[in-house]
C-alpha cells in the first residue's frame, strides 16, 4: 500500500494542475485587413463575431508583423524569432521543422496540440499531435488536405470545412483530460477571393466606400512606391481576380450557383464598356465586395466556434486569440496585397478573449508584434520561455499592466525581391509617432510623421525640421538591428534586375 500512498498525491496534483491550465484556441486568417473588421472601425463591413471577441476581451490597436508575407510571418509566430534567424526570409524557402517551436514546447509541458487549415511552409508540420493542412495555398472550394495519414479531399467551402474539422476534433477526438492548444488557420481572405455560395450576392445593392488614397499618385516618396506591380487598376488579372469566368476549382453544382450570381453582373459590366476612372471604380467594387464576402464566412465560422465553446462549457477556461498573418491593402494607395512597411500591411488585427483575466472591452495601445505570440502562449500555458526567443510575452498587457520597460519601437524587414509585385527590399523601425524606412539596395530613406500624415503620403526625410528626429531614429534603428542580431542582406540581384535600381 505504501507505494500507492506516495504516488496517489502526485497523480492527484498533476490532474489538478492540468485542469487549471487554460486551453487556447488560436484562429488565424490570411491577409485579413484590420480595416475590414467593424471592431476596428470599418466603414465597409460588419463582423459581429469578431466584435464579440473585442467586446468580451482586448483589442490591440498597435499590433504589427516583422515581415509582411505569408510563410515568413508563420515562421515568426512558430519560432518567436525574426526571419533571418528562423531561415524563412521569403515564401521561397522550405521551413526547417526540426528547429525549436512553441508547439513542441507546449507538447513537453503536457498540452495536446492540433492544427487545421492553412500551413504554407512546404515542410510537414511538427510539434502537433494531430494536423490536417491545405496543400500549398489551398483552394476556396473542394480542398485537398495533407495529413499524417495521407491525403484527403473534402467537397465544400474551405472556410466551413476548416471549422468543421476544428469542431470535430474538439467534440470527438481530443483527450478531455489534457489541456489543448488548437489552431484553426484559414486560407481566407487570401487572393483570389471566392465567396461561399450564400454570400455571392451580398453587397450587390450597395457601394463599398472607397479609401481616400485609392488614386494615390506616389509623389513625395521614393521610386519603389511607383515601380511596384500591385495596383487594382493595372495589375489585377481580369478572369482570375474579377470573376469574369467561372473558377476552375468549382464542381458542376457549385458552378451553377456561381453562374446565377455572377453572370448577370458580368453581362452588365461587358455591356457598359467602362473606361478610365469608371473602370477603376468598377474594379474596386468587384474586388472589395468579393474580399468582404470571404471575411463574412470567416466571421460566421468564428461564431460557430464561440457558440460551441459556450454550449460545451469550455468557454470559461479557453482563451481565444484571433489574428492574421499580416495586414492587407483594401484599395489604400490604389493597391491590393501586402509586403510594405506602410501601415495597412505592416499592422495586423489582434483580438484576445481570456475570461477572468482580461477586462471586457479593453483596448491596448502598446507596440506588440507577431514575434511575441510564442512567448505569450508559453507563459499562459506554464511552459518555459527559451532565452533565444526574441519577442516578449504580452501577458502583463492582457491583464491591463504595461511594464515600465515595455518597448518603445519595433523592427521590420522585407526580403522578397525579386519576387511577386516588385516590392523592393527594405527595413525600418516604427515608434508611436514616426516611421523610418530604409530601401537598402538603393540606400534610400523615407520618414513619416504618423501624427501629421497618417496616410503616409509625404516622406519628410531630409527636411530641416526633422534632422534631429531623423538622427535619433537612425540611432534607435541601429540599436534594434544589433538587439535582433540582424546581418547584412548580401543576396545578389540578377543583372537584369540591377538595372531597375
Amino acid at each position: 500500500m505504501k507505494p500507492f500512498i506516495v504516488i496517489f498525491p502526485v497523480i492527484l496534483f498533476c490532474c489538478l494542475l492540468s485542469a487549471k491550465r487554460p486551453n487556447i484556441l488560436f484562429i488565424f486568417s490570411d491577409d485579413h485587413a484590420y480595416q475590414a473588421i467593424s471592431a476596428y472601425g470599418s466603414n465597409r463591413n460588419q463582423t459581429p463575431n469578431l466584435d464579440r471577441l473585442a467586446n468580451e476581451g482586448m483589442r490591440f490597436d498597435r499590433a504589427f508583423v516583422t515581415n509582411s508575407i505569408c510563410a515568413p510571418s508563420r515562421a515568426v509566430v512558430l519560432t518567436g524569432k525574426h526571419s533571418h534567424l528562423n531561415g524563412q526570409l521569403t515564401n521561397g524557402e522550405t521551413f526547417d521543422g526540426s528547429q525549436q517551436t512553441f508547439p513542441k514546447l507546449l507538447q513537453k509541458a503536457g498540452y495536446q496540440t492540433a492544427l487545421f487549415g492553412k500551413w504554407h511552409l512546404k515542410s510537414s508540420p511538427t510539434g502537433f499531435d494531430f494536423w490536417e493542412v491545405l496543400r500549398g495555398q489551398g483552394p476556396y472550394y473542394n480542398p485537398l488536405f495533407l495529413t499524417s495519414n495521407g491525403n484527403r479531399k473534402i467537397t465544400g467551402y474551405t472556410t466551413d470545412i476548416i471549422t468543421d474539422r476544428t469542431l470535430d476534433w474538439l467534440k470527438n477526438e481530443r483527450d478531455s483530460d489534457q489541456p489543448f492548444f488548437l489552431c484553426s488557420w484559414h486560407k481566407a481572405p487570401h487572393r483570389n477571393w471566392l465567396p461561399a455560395p450564400k454570400y455571392m450576392s451580398k453587397y450587390d445593392d450597395q457601394d463599398v466606400p472607397e479609401p481616400a488614397t485609392l488614386r494615390d499618385d506616389y509623389q513625395n516618396r521614393l521610386s519603389p512606391a511607383s515601380t511596384q506591380t500591385m495596383t487594382i487598376g493595372k495589375h489585377m488579372r481580369d478572369e482570375h481576380d474579377f470573376k469574369l469566368t467561372p473558377p476552375r476549382e468549382l464542381n458542376d453544382e457549385q458552378k451553377k450557383i456561381w453562374n446565377a450570381a455572377y453572370e448577370p453582373k458580368n453581362k452588365a459590366f461587358r455591356e457598359a464598356e467602362l473606361e478610365g476612372d469608371d473602370l477603376l471604380k468598377w474594379k474596386y467594387q468587384r474586388y472589395a465586395k468579393d474580399y468582404l464576402r470571404c471575411i463574412d464566412s470567416v466571421d460566421e465560422n468564428i461564431g460557430r466556434l464561440l457558440d460551441y465553446l459556450d454550449q460545451s462549457g469550455l468557454a470559461e477556461n479557453t482563451i481565444v486569440v484571433y489574428s492574421s498573418d499580416q495586414g492587407w491593402y483594401l484599395g489604400e494607395h490604389g493597391w491590393y496585397d501586402k509586403r510594405w512597411m506602410y501601415e495597412e500591411s505592416f499592422r495586423t488585427p489582434l483580438l484576445v478573449r481570456w475570461p477572468g483575466s482580461i477586462k471586457a472591452g479593453s483596448v491596448n495601445m502598446d507596440l506588440v508584434q507577431n514575434l511575441d505570440y510564442a512567448q505569450t502562449f508559453l507563459e499562459i500555458c506554464g511552459a518555459n520561455q527559451p532565452n533565444d526567443m526574441q519577442g516578449r510575452s504580452i501577458v502583463p498587457l492582457l491583464k491591463g499592466e504595461t511594464p515600465s520597460d515595455w518597448r518603445k519601437s519595433i523592427y521590420y524587414q522585407y526580403y522578397e525581391f525579386p519576387g511577386y509585385h516588385n516590392v523592393r527590399r527594405h527595413y525600418g523601425m516604427r515608434n508611436h509617432r514616426y516611421k523610418l524606412i530604409h530601401f537598402y539596395m538603393i540606400d534610400g530613406w523615407e520618414l513619416y510623421d504618423l501624427e501629421k500624415d497618417p496616410n503616409e503620403l509625404e516622406s519628410v526625410y531630409g527636411k530641416p525640421d526633422y534632422e534631429q528626429i531623423t538622427a535619433a531614429l537612425k540611432k534607435d534603428l541601429s540599436r534594434l538591428r544589433e538587439q535582433y542580431q540582424v546581418p547584412p542582406d548580401n543576396r545578389p540581384l540578377p543583372a537584369k534586375i540591377k538595372n531597375l535600381y
